[in-house]
């Protein structure tokens, strides 16, 4: 009998865990090895359980998606991760995947997308859901003249919780960096964004549809 596919669920909704864990454990090639409400506990978990597949939200309490897999993918270059989330908007899509996602599935799209998205990524192959996949390759062409492009992972999850008001100080706690690093990428944010103010950023934000 072939191994199964080892599965790590992270989501901060127990409610949410709980409904794609029946979901996927009702298939015989797949077990779910573990479930983490939070970007430091899935860090734990996946040093602890070795999962072939992750599969995570971007709307974290203690840290943003993005950041997650960066440091993931970092950490463990074999590990598969597939997105599961609320967020539509190409911006996240494209950057869950520079950052070292292999998929990017959203909440709306039927069961069976998850699980085919699932097997794709456990198998190594991108996959995007087809809610999502005409808007994100219009966005990619466009990328060259998209603002937001410009930014790396880190600098995208920094800008995020910005513009949730999140503080310096806060923003260095949750993802575990300096005050000093936070201040560098708030300049180079605003710089690659040709904003001289945090008013004119939101500005831009909100034009870009990021807020």
């Amino acid at each position: 009998m072939a191994n199964k596919t080892r599965v790590l669920l992270v989501d901060d909704h127990a409610v949410v865990r709980d409904g794609y864990r029946r979901l996927l454990e009702s298939l015989p090639d797949l077990i779910i090895v573990g479930e983490a409400a939070a970007a430091r506990e899935a860090l734990d978990q996946v040093r602890l359980l070795k999962p072939d597949v992750l599969v995570l939200d971007l709307g974290l309490p203690d840290m943003g998606g993005v950041e997650l897999i960066r440091r993931l993918v970092q950490r463990d270059t074999d590990l598969r991760i597939l997105v599961f989330t609320m967020h539509r908007e190409p911006i996240f899509a494209t950057q869950a995947l520079r950052a070292g996602a292999l998929g990017y599935v959203t909440k709306s799209s039927p069961p069976e997308v998850m699980i085919d998205a699932v097997y794709q990524v456990a198998a190594g192959h991108q996959t995007i859901s087809p809610d999502i996949a005409p808007e994100l390759a219009l966005a990619l062409l466009r990328q060259p003249v998209d603002p937001l492009a410009q930014l790396s992972p880190r600098e995208f999850e920094i800008l995020r919780l910005l513009l949730d008001g999140c503080s310096v100080e806060d923003i260095g706690t949750r993802l575990s960096i300096s005050t000093k690093t936070v201040q560098n990428c708030h300049y180079q944010i605003k710089f690659k964004l040709g904003v001289r103010s945090d008013i004119e950023l939101t500005r831009v934000a909100l034009k870009l549809g990021l807020i």
